[in-house]
């Protein structure tokens, strides 16, 4: 075993180092033949997959960023129609309002009317009751008027006209006097 080498001989490398110039050669020959397999075949295979990853993360990138602008489309659409929903309800809420101002003063307007219209009734049917009393009392104390008159005079007093004039007299009387209203 002659090394190759002068180098070699100065230097121990331990088991690894080559004895023969063969073994360095084919060492060389085997990595560049590992070197243009691996630069032929597995390295685009990584690329390959590193563009698909890329494509992929890009991808998806785009459709959360596509879901983001439509989720915030929707959130407007949504903000837009609750604010459309609160001015209508306010809206109701004072039609209601009006409606139930107007509806109350309705009724205390009818109730003032029916109020009046049985007060009125009340007085017309007292005016009549007493009108009728007064018309009744009238005959009670003409009556009694003409049989005391009939009594204190002490003739009869069947004569319709003179009892009527006695007993219109006596009335009379009684009104200025203020006792009979």
């Amino acid at each position: 075993m002659v090394p190759a080498f002068g180098v070699l001989q100065e230097i121990d490398l331990g088991p690894l180092a080559p004895h023969y110039l063969s073994e360095i050669i084919v060492g060389i020959v085997l990595m560049l033949l590992i070197f243009v397999v691996m630069w032929k075949f597995i390295v685009p295979a990584f690329e390959k997959m590193y563009e698909e990853r890329s494509n992929q993360i890009e991808g998806g990138m785009q459709r959360a960023a596509a879901a983001e602008a439509k989720a915030e489309a929707a959130l407007a659409e949504y903000n837009a129609q609750l604010s459309t929903a609160r001015e209508e309800a306010a809206r109701i809420r004072e039609d209601a309002k009006n409606s139930g101002a107007q509806i109350l003063a309705e009724a205390r307007d009818k109730a003032a009317k029916e109020s009046a219209r049985i007060l009125e009734s009340g007085r017309t049917q007292l005016e009549a009751e007493r009108s009728q009393l007064i018309l009744q009392l009238r005959g009670e104390v003409g009556g009694l008027a003409t049989t005391l008159a009939g009594k204190i005079v002490g003739e009869s007093l069947t004569d319709d006209e003179r009892a009527n004039r006695t007993v219109d007299a006596f009335l009379a009387e009684l009104e200025t006097s203020g006792s009979v209203r």
